[in-house]
């Protein structure tokens, strides 16, 4: 297991209050700046241990579990939060001055709704194959979210062995060591987590103002962000850049480390 402790020692978990609950979050602390991290549905976290062990001699990291996933609130009955209104309230709460934000799939969503909605709260934005999807109507957006309801419960139910096995003929080339998170965030993960997008990702990626990279895979591989809205993105967005990383799929990170991390550091550093 990576996660637990660096340079600046071990790493601190807490909460903090949101509307209508808590985000919990990990830390992996030190006088770097901030790096806000948020993850893809079904994960936590701790999902991006491997990142913050490998940047955190240079970034403060924070890994946010999203609303519905990790120890953070299980999602209300009625309408669902916005994921982007849940990271402005965390940020805050933990007073952090214009961070940088990181996140994957529906966390990378949510994240450039948050450097949307407030620009000038944030310094640089990395999207790692982001929800760049059109928002489905009523009637499809309920049968998606009880897809998933379905399909969360069904892996839930199976045994530590059985999910042990699951995530390795899904995923064989991850590292080891992303395992245990993966399979502690199924385990978290409530049912009906599947966020409802309220605005197209289109406005979105138009409205940042800060420098932005978006990370993609390969289309073939599951990448949800094709070279074609790749290059739409870019030409909403004059400050934005994107990367292609060969071989990699949706979890770019996963699938190629050090391709990610190089992109990732490359564009810090620039």
């Amino acid at each position: 297991m990576v996660a637990g402790a660096g340079p600046a020692g071990p790493w601190v978990s807490g909460t903090v209050a949101v509307s209508g609950g808590h985000l919990a979050y990990h830390r992996t602390g030190g006088s770097g700046p901030a790096l806000v991290l948020s993850h893809g549905l079904g994960d936590n976290g701790l999902c991006w241990s491997r990142i913050a062990v490998a940047l955190q001699s240079d970034f403060d990291v924070i890994m946010l579990d999203a609303r519905g996933h990790g120890e953070s609130s299980r999602m209300p009955t009625g309408a669902p939060p916005d994921p982007a209104a849940d990271i402005a309230e965390a940020i805050d709460r933990l007073n952090l001055a214009q961070p940088i934000i990181m996140g994957h799939s529906i966390g990378g969503r949510a994240t450039a709704g948050y450097a949307a909605a407030y620009p000038d709260r944030v310094s640089k934005v990395i999207l790692e194959d982001p929800m760049l999807t059109p928002i489905p109507d009523h009637e499809a957006a309920a049968r998606r979210r009880e897809r998933y309801r379905q399909q969360v419960e069904t892996t839930q139910a199976l045994s530590d062995d059985a999910l042990a096995d699951l995530g390795r003929s899904f995923h064989p080339t991850w590292s080891e060591d992303d395992f245990p998170a993966w399979r502690a965030g199924k385990r978290q993960v409530d049912p009906m987590a599947m966020p409802i997008q309220s605005r197209p990702w289109e406005v979105s990626i138009a409205a940042i103002r800060a420098p932005t990279l978006i990370i993609t895979g390969e289309a073939v591989l599951g990448s949800i962000v094709t070279p074609e809205l790749a290059a739409r993105a870019r030409d909403l967005n004059p400050n934005l850049k994107t990367a292609a990383i060969a071989g990699a799929g949706h979890n770019i990170r996963r699938e190629q480390f050090d391709a990610f991390l190089a992109a990732v550091r490359t564009f810090l550093l620039d």
